[in-house]
């Protein structure tokens, strides 16, 4: 039995692209995009887990894979893979309000800092969201602004209206701008 504990690095495979992820024995600690390098998962482990051994094979990789086909297919609208959010406090407690934000439905981030408690937040919240280390499976893309413009998304603005369309959520706006930079 090894003192140290032990992650999972690896790669899954989706109709969007290959997602990085890094699985730990509590759940699903980091999934990153497409376009992200994939060494970023060991780096970000190695942060978190700087004594960690690495496997790239788990069960959980599999599940995780699944969940994100049915997603991307719309045949599955909650995750049920546990997850193990690493970040501060405040940063967990926002991912925690985001999570809980139904599928197809938006919240603004001054709606977010008053779920958690916090409402002069807003900023912050959006610095949180924005550092969410499970983007899709905690729904960071279904924040928008006040006025119910999409605003950043790590995957970037494209995706995000992506993610939402094929969620069927309304209530979100995309400027002309934003909308001639859309690539579909």
């Amino acid at each position: 039995m090894s003192l140290h504990p032990t992650v999972t690095i690896g790669r899954v495979e989706t109709p969007l692209g290959t997602f990085g992820a890094v699985l730990t024995s509590r759940g699903l600690a980091r999934l990153t995009f497409p376009d992200e390098r994939f060494e970023q998962c060991a780096a970000w482990a190695k942060r978190w887990f700087p004594s960690a051994g690495v496997d790239d094979s788990s069960s959980s990789l599999a599940e995780l894979a699944e969940q994100l086909d049915g997603y991307f297919a719309g045949r599955l609208r909650t995750f049920a893979v546990p997850l193990d959010l690493r970040g501060t406090s405040f940063q967990v407690r926002v991912w925690e309000a985001v999570a809980t934000i139904p599928h197809a439905e938006t919240r603004s981030y001054g709606q977010v800092a008053e779920t958690i408690g916090n409402p002069r937040a807003v900023r912050a919240v959006g610095l949180a969201n924005g550092a969410n280390p499970v983007p899709i499976v905690v729904p960071c893309h279904r924040v928008v602004g006040s006025n119910g413009t999409l605003t950043g998304y790590a995957g970037g603005l494209a995706l995000k209206q992506r993610l939402l369309a094929l969620e069927g959520a309304a209530g979100f706006t995309i400027s002309a701008h934003q909308q001639a930079a859309l690539p579909f």
